[in-house]
């Protein structure tokens, strides 16, 4: 059958719990170079690019250096330790009912594609490396109907790309802040998303 529906889905605190895994990547960039980095501070925030974290910690000129290293180390230290988020497999397989289940993040799509294999969250692309806009350019250029995120500029991209956003506050952000951001919906979990996509 042809898929008639494409729904896309966020990475991070959406559909996996990467904070153990970012939070042991900081420590160990932390002790490599000998910069304090508060990690905790850092998964508490998680949702943009990686190089605006990195901008807290490092100069300017050698965030490119630790951006290259945080993402060599990502795969050995971080994804052992990240777990999915409850409802996560039902929800991208409610979605592959209805058509396809494609994973659009800021994540390195490399490193995103290791997480979802390692965790078995059925899907049918990856597009990493895209934030607010460049999400926005690929929900349209996918024709996605709609996007599931935990963050505002998750419901930015949806908005921009005039689809359906579906927030879950699973992140840094509240419900009242994902609906103030033209959340179209906000559930309180995956499992409350499959009937929003089902319509059920």
């Amino acid at each position: 059958m042809t898929p008639t529906r494409t729904i896309g889905f966020d990475l991070d605190m959406t559909l996996i719990d990467s904070r153990p895994g970012i939070r042991a990547v900081y420590e160990e960039l932390s002790r490599q170079t000998g910069v304090i980095i508060d990690a905790e501070l850092a998964v508490s925030r998680l949702g943009p690019p990686l190089e605006w974290e990195l901008a807290h910690w490092f100069p300017a000129e050698a965030v490119p250096e630790m951006f290259t290293r945080y993402r060599a180390m990502y795969p050995e230290i971080a994804v052992p330790r990240v777990l999915a988020m409850p409802g996560a497999a039902e929800a991208l397989a409610a979605a592959r009912e209805l058509g396809r289940a494609i994973v659009i993040t800021a994540k390195a799509g490399p490193n995103a594609a290791l997480h979802l294999d390692h965790l078995d969250l059925p899907h049918d692309a990856v597009i990493g490396d895209a934030w607010r806009e460049q999400k926005a350019e690929v929900l349209v250029r996918e024709a996605a109907d709609t996007y599931v995120g935990d963050h505002v500029h998750d419901m930015d991209a949806a908005r921009i790309a005039e689809v359906a956003g579906i927030g879950v506050p699973s992140g840094p952000c509240s419900a009242d802040e994902l609906l103030e951001a033209g959340a179209t919906h906000v559930a309180p979990d995956l499992h409350a998303v499959v009937p929003l996509l089902t319509g059920s």
